[in-house]
């Protein structure tokens, strides 16, 4: 079998799948009454970052305290799935034999794309959280990425793109993309100022990844396979609908 480690990002006790390859990780767990699980305050760590850079912090953890030969990250409410199957939400959870035959054709492998249709990557985050967190992104691109810009661009302008900060890739990938990405969030943290962000938006690291993963991908013409993900829990799509046309429309 192969080496493959996925931590289950989680800030309270949960239900965790029984599968060798995930990882329970406790985010934001410095200062924090322990949960039972590993600690993303452990080792290299920025653990005390967390509510700003939300499950990164964990991302973090996994990149400088991990050796596998494939590392992933999911949530403790949102997995990876194989619909095929029957039974319970957590009964489709994806299983390393089940990940092994899909690594077999990728080292990448991603959550189905959201698609907002009406709305672009970057209006949509612009009606949801501030365009500065963006533009400024951007301006760090152009200075010290600048091959990236255009995928960056591209990315904007789209109506769809991977979320949750979710994947599964090959352990040189992962260095690679964790490298790139955390020198961007580091020179972005130094650069915005966020004292008047609300709690929510405080979250702007996390946020800003998520529409950096596409760029990531698509500057380097790297190849994956998207997979249906699920939500542990039950959602009010009414009103994830009507918030969605609130900012759309505010």
């Amino acid at each position: 079998m192969k080496d493959i480690k996925i931590i289950v990002a989680t800030h309270k006790k949960y239900w965790m799948p029984s599968d060798p390859m995930y990882l329970p990780l406790h985010v934001g767990r410095e200062g924090k009454k322990d949960l039972g699980y590993t600690g993303d305050d452990t080792g290299d760590n920025i653990s005390l970052k967390n509510k700003n850079y939300c499950e990164l912090t964990g991302l973090y953890w996994a990149w400088k305290n991990l050796d596998a030969d494939y590392v992933g990250v999911a949530h403790y409410r949102r997995h990876f799935v194989d619909k095929r199957g029957g039974g319970s939400k957590q009964d489709k959870v994806l299983t390393q034999v089940q990940l092994e035959q899909i690594l077999k054709e990728t080292d990448i492998v991603l959550p189905k794309p959201r698609n907002y249709y009406i709305e672009t990557n970057y209006s949509q985050y612009v009606h949801a959280h501030h365009a500065e967190d963006l533009d400024v992104t951007r301006e760090i691109l152009e200075e010290k990425y600048p091959s990236y810009v255009k995928a960056f661009d591209e990315s904007m302008k789209r109506t769809y793109g991977h979320r949750f900060n979710m994947f599964v890739m090959q352990k040189e990938y992962f260095r690679q993309y964790c490298e790139w990405l955390f020198d961007i969030l580091f020179e972005l943290e130094k650069r915005l100022d966020i004292s008047d962000y609300s709690e929510n938006d405080a979250r702007v690291f996390g946020f800003v990844s998520e529409r950096l993963l596409d760029v990531w991908l698509d500057a380097n013409h790297l190849k994956y396979e998207n997979i249906a993900v699920q939500f542990m829990e039950r959602q009010n799509w009414v009103k994830k609908g009507g918030s969605f046309l609130k900012r759309k429309f505010s």
